[in-house]
């Protein structure tokens, strides 16, 4: 399995203990600023362009949550990090999960946003791949923000261009990633403890699929934002950063 250098930035406390943002399919890091500041305060903060966005390389072909994970497990090494808090959102907490349940010790407390254990069909992913290899990311980024986001929030053009500078192939590999991802059976497996956001108006990824995950992790529990989509961190900043940063600084587990 090959694994990617993924590009990555550090920020905040050198000497706080470390939390990792990993970010949803067709984002980049720049996708958490509204939250960065308020872990900062706190923590060394870890930001990184998951494989074919970004900056980071684009790997040519089908990816999988494995190959995502490993990428990530990596990059703490690469850090000299031994454990971390990990922080994901859609994609991004598809590959904090399977971190999570496959490398239980490297990950201290987990919170994942707007995410799933399992988002079928798997046509609709592949569809959605062959569509980005043939016109390119540009023809799919303004339905993907306007699931984005509810229809109060109005800047969105910033959101279409980060989507639409993806490289298509890297766009679509991890689009094959979540058409081929299924870890429910694994959720148990998960030890960190675990805070499942959900956007209340989330049409990607309902708040049942997060209460999934909080319930079949070993020690869950779930938030609904209102007021928010499936992008929750940046539309709902305010109440996301409190909640991360409560979950964060609780005594860790042993």
């Amino acid at each position: 399995m090959s694994v990617a250098e993924v590009h990555h930035v550090v920020t905040g406390r050198p000497d706080g203990p470390v939390v990792v943002l990993s970010n949803s399919l067709g984002s980049t890091l720049e996708m958490w600023d509204a939250n960065a500041s308020a872990l900062e305060e706190h923590f060394r903060v870890v930001r990184y362009d998951t494989r074919g966005h970004g900056r980071s390389p684009v790997l040519p072909g089908a990816h999988t949550i494995d190959a995502l994970a490993g990428d990530l497990v990596v990059l703490l090494n690469r850090l000299g990090v031994e454990t971390a808090h990990l922080v994901g959102l859609s994609l991004g907490g598809m590959t904090a999960l399977r971190v999570a349940a496959r490398s239980p010790e490297r990950v201290d407390r987990l919170a994942v946003l707007c995410t799933s254990a399992h988002l079928g069909p798997a046509s609709s992913w592949t569809d959605r791949a062959a569509l980005v290899r043939a016109q390119g990311t540009g023809a799919v980024a303004e339905a993907v923000v306007q699931r984005w986001f509810t229809p109060a929030y109005q800047d969105r053009a910033s959101w279409e261009a980060m989507v639409a500078a993806t490289p298509p192939e890297g766009y679509a590999g991890c689009c094959e990633a979540i058409a081929s991802m299924d870890q429910r059976a694994d959720l148990h497996r998960i030890t960190a403890p675990t805070l499942a956001i959900a956007g209340a108006d989330d049409p990607a990824t309902p708040p049942p699929h997060l209460e999934h995950i909080a319930t079949s992790v070993r020690d869950g529990r779930l938030l609904v934002v209102p007021g928010a989509a499936h992008l929750a961190n940046a539309e709902q900043p305010d109440v996301v950063n409190a909640a991360l940063v409560d979950h964060l600084t609780k005594e860790s587990h042993s």
